[in-house]
């Protein structure tokens, strides 16, 4: 039996993505070869870059505006540094709203002066933060969209001047938002696009070799945008996946189609977390994340129980974050809104029994 798949990352696939992909693995597209033996400068793969490339920056709004798609590896954690690394001159401006961001700010200063322009790590970043001054003469401003630890999420962003970062890694694709305001984007594939092993990098191309620094020619993101993303040996595999779930997105009516549908989800989970007494959320509620519900139980005495509730029913992957403790649905794109029905249910089943 299939389960009901929470899990924070490597994310959940749709169904119909997993079946080409395994045919592609023993044969691609009749060609006599598997996936996984075909060059990486065969017309085939070539075809798959450019085709994801191109469907990318489709999905996102942002053809024939100046930006280049890009396909590499390293994870969101190379991006730490790429980001720095390309951009950073002098200063740069950072939004502390959790792990991801600390770790982002580590890597950053090790390239210039970091200012952290606003934090909620007093209260456990919970919270994101609003209404914080952003200095004019930062070289960027760099942003975590989405917290898969701390289950919030950024629903407006700040108006800025200076060129906006933003790391999308686990709620890429999965709401409307005009993505012009953003100079650069990053995710890695394995929360919200395919599996891990690539990471997409959306940059304006006019934000590029300005850097008096010299670049490594891996770090660079110009090199890359020159060579199609294909400087180096690309990740064929994960490439391709996340081609498949970009086009079952695209057939599924878009970004707009798989936003309604992750409000459904949201707001059913949510709203069980509001009316039962059993649990209790943990984001502040203006903030919490459509792609992350992270929450506690109130009784610890119905914690085996509902564990044990959860395994009955094929349900893997909620227990939350050593940091933050009690429980985290991530509700990625290709969740079916039954397996957040399937949860909520044993949350008010649980409740009756107590």
């Amino acid at each position: 039996m299939k389960k009901h798949n929470f899990s924070a990352g490597p994310c959940i696939l749709p169904q119909e993505v997993m079946v080409k992909a395994s045919e592609a693995v023993i044969e691609l597209d009749g060609i006599g070869l598997s996936l996984l033996e075909i060059s990486h400068r065969s017309k085939e793969f070539v075809a798959i870059m450019e085709n994801a490339r191109s469907l990318a920056l489709e999905l996102l709004g942002l053809e024939g505006k100046g930006y280049q798609a890009l396909f590499l590896q390293g994870g969101a954690s190379m991006q730490f540094l790429m980001t720095a690394y390309n951009l950073l001159d002098k200063k740069a401006g950072y939004v502390n709203t959790g792990t991801w961001s600390q770790k982002a700010i580590k890597e950053a200063r090790l390239f210039g002066d970091i200012v952290e322009v606003a934090t909620s790590q007093k209260e456990n970043f919970k919270y994101i933060p609003k209404g914080f001054e952003i200095p004019s003469d930062l070289d960027y401003l760099h942003l975590t969209s989405n917290n898969t630890i701390f289950g919030t999420q950024f629903k407006e962003f700040p108006k800025t001047n200076v060129p906006l970062v933003c790391d999308m890694s686990s709620d890429i694709f999965s709401r409307q938002l005009d993505f012009a305001q953003f100079d650069l984007i990053y995710a890695g594939a394995q929360k919200n696009m395919g599996p891990a092993g690539t990471t997409l990098v959306v940059v304006k191309e006019d934000i590029l070799g300005k850097m008096s620094r010299k670049i490594p020619s891996m770090m660079d993101y110009s090199v890359h945008v020159a060579k199609d993303s294909m400087f180096n040996t690309p990740p064929v595999f994960a490439v391709y996946v996340s081609l498949l779930t970009m086009q079952w997105l695209k057939n599924l009516g878009g970004i707009a189609a798989i936003e309604e549908i992750n409000e459904r989800k949201a707001n059913l989970i949510y709203s069980e977390i509001e009316l039962n007494p059993v649990f209790s959320g943990f984001a502040a509620k203006e903030d919490r994340s459509t792609m992350n519900a992270t929450f506690n139980i109130t009784d610890d005495e119905l914690k085996d129980e509902f564990d044990e509730m959860c395994r009955e029913a094929g349900i893997s992957g909620i227990n939350g974050h050593r940091s933050v403790g009690g429980y985290r649905a991530s509700m990625y794109n290709a969740l079916p809104l039954e397996s957040v029905g399937v949860l909520v249910d044993i949350m008010s089943e649980l409740e009756k029994k107590g």
